[in-house]
Order: C-alpha cells, then structure tokens, then sequence
C-alpha cells in the first residue's frame, strides 16, 4: 500500500492559494497574509516549469528560494504538491472535520476514519500516528498487521516531511513506542499567555457576534453558517480560532466551551484546544490541554 501523489498543475496549486486569500478576506483576516497568498499564487502560474515536481524533488528548500514565497507558503505549496488538497483551505470553509482529514490517509475509508474518531476520540493526523504506535489504533477493528504498518509508513512520509516537523511530534512517538531519531530543531509553538489571550478575544466576539461565520460540513444538517472564526496576528503567529465541531464537543454539550486554535509562524505549525477546567487547582480557569502546568504558572 503506497501513496502516490496526484497530479497537479502549476494553475491548480494557484487557484487554491487564491482561495485562500479570498477566503481569508472575507473572514478578515491579516492584510499582509492574504496579499502574500495572492502573490505566490501568482509566481506559481507564472513559472516556467512544474512546481509540483520542484517540490517533490527539492522540497520547501527548492520553493524557498522563488521569489514572493516564505516558509509558510512554502509548508502550503508543498502539502498541495503531495496530496492535491490543502488542509488551511478547508479548514476556512468549515470541510476539514476529522473523519474527511483521516480519509486522506490511502487505506482508510468513510468507516474506518468514523469508528478511528469516534472510538479513539482524536482528531489530528499527528494523534492518528501516535496511537498507529502506542497500540490504540491496532484495537480497532479493521486493522491488521499490514494496513498499521502501511498507515504507519504512509503518515510518517506525509508528516515529517520537515525537521521541524518530526521535532513537534518527537517525545510523544517516542513515548508511544515508535523508533524516531531526535530531532535537531527546537519545538517552536505560541506560549500559554498568547493562547489565552486569543481564547478570550474569540469567546468574547463571538458572544458579541462579531465574528464572520462559516457552515461547517459536519454537525450541520441545515447547512447553516453557525461557527465564528476569528483570524490574528500576535508575536509573529498567525493564529486561527474557532469552537470544537468535534462529535465529542457536540455529545458533551462543550461546543461552546471547547476552542480550538490553530497557529503557525515561519514554518511552524500546529493546533490546540484550550478548555474551561473542571477539577484540581485549575477548576474554572481556562487551559491549553497538554500544557496544564504551563496555565498553572501563567
């Protein structure tokens, strides 16, 4: 079971980094960011060669260094350029539930991603590939000893595609079993305070429903645009929030209460959950799941 990356046109990869941009001027996002989408989807039409095959053979390293394309871009580019699809771009349009993020994996079905999220209650591929390890997704019916081996080849192909990626994943593989060499960079992500703050700022204006609202896909048999989402830019993050339409927030009543923000910063990327705590010395107070004693000295 291998993975091989579709197809793609210089002018396909353009038109979704302009749909980005408008995507990201509707929901008012940052000036700077959308101008820089709209000017690498141009640079990209406009070259002479195949930017798919530039960043298959040469990686973010080879599209670095054109003109008008940062590391961000760059992390999108390289994304379209091994699955076709772009996750930003779905996640702005309310697509990017976990059961459709899983179904991106070859080898794992409407089915087998629904019983995956509802039985392991994740919803990052990050979280998919420390549970292909740690034993939890060998539990679940409908994997055999050659799909988790293949799921397992698959995501870390799809994954650590940088080393600033197999550094933000590097303690919790290893702590679940996998065999990963140390990474060489820092795991670089927002601190507590600036994701605090960022919770607040969302709560507070979609309370006031301030916010543009998207449809999301999942949860949302009307098709209604329910779900505010909030773009900023603090310390040099760009940072997206909006409320948990997980199956689990929706069953425990925390769709409200569960935000879950996305961020990245040269390169850098990743997702949170910030929560309201419900026992121990945090009970009532906001926290970033994972970073408890983070919230606890801020």
């Amino acid at each position: 079971m291998t993975s091989t990356p579709p197809i793609v046109t210089n002018d396909q990869i353009a038109s979704i980094l302009e749909q980005v941009a408008d995507q990201l001027e509707a929901q008012h996002a940052n000036i700077y960011r959308i101008d820089a989408y709209r000017a690498g989807a141009a640079v990209v039409r406009g070259h002479e060669s195949s930017i798919q095959e530039l960043a298959l053979t040469g990686g973010r390293e080879a599209l670095d260094a054109l003109p008008q394309i940062g590391s961000s871009l760059s992390g999108s580019i390289e994304e379209i350029a091994y699955s076709g699809r772009l996750r930003l771009l779905d996640r702005l349009h309310g697509r990017l539930s976990p059961v459709e993020l899983f179904k991106r994996v070859p080898g794992i079905g409407e089915e087998l991603a629904e019983r995956i999220h509802r039985e392991l209650d994740i919803d990052t591929l990050e979280a998919l590939e420390v549970a292909a390890h740690d034993g939890r997704l060998d539990a679940v019916a409908g994997f055999g000893p050659r799909r988790l081996e293949a799921v397992r080849d698959i995501l870390a192909t799809m994954l650590t595609r940088s080393a600033r990626g197999r550094a933000r994943r590097f303690d919790e593989l290893e702590k679940a079993g996998a065999q990963v060499s140390a990474p060489t960079g820092a795991h670089v992500r927002p601190d507590v305070g600036l994701l605090l703050k960022v919770d607040q700022q969302y709560r507070e204006q979609a309370e006031a429903d301030s916010l543009p609202r998207i449809a999301p896909r999942r949860n949302n048999p009307d098709g209604a645009a329910w779900l505010p989402i909030l773009h900023t830019y603090e310390d040099g993050w760009h940072l997206t929030a909006l409320f948990s339409n997980t199956d689990r927030a929706h069953e425990l009543g925390r769709t409200r209460d569960w935000v879950v923000i996305y961020f990245e910063r040269d390169g850098d990327e990743g997702q949170c959950t910030v929560v309201t705590e419900y026992r121990g010395p945090l009970a009532g107070k906001r926290v970033v799941r994972g970073r408890e004693d983070e919230c606890e000295l801020n």
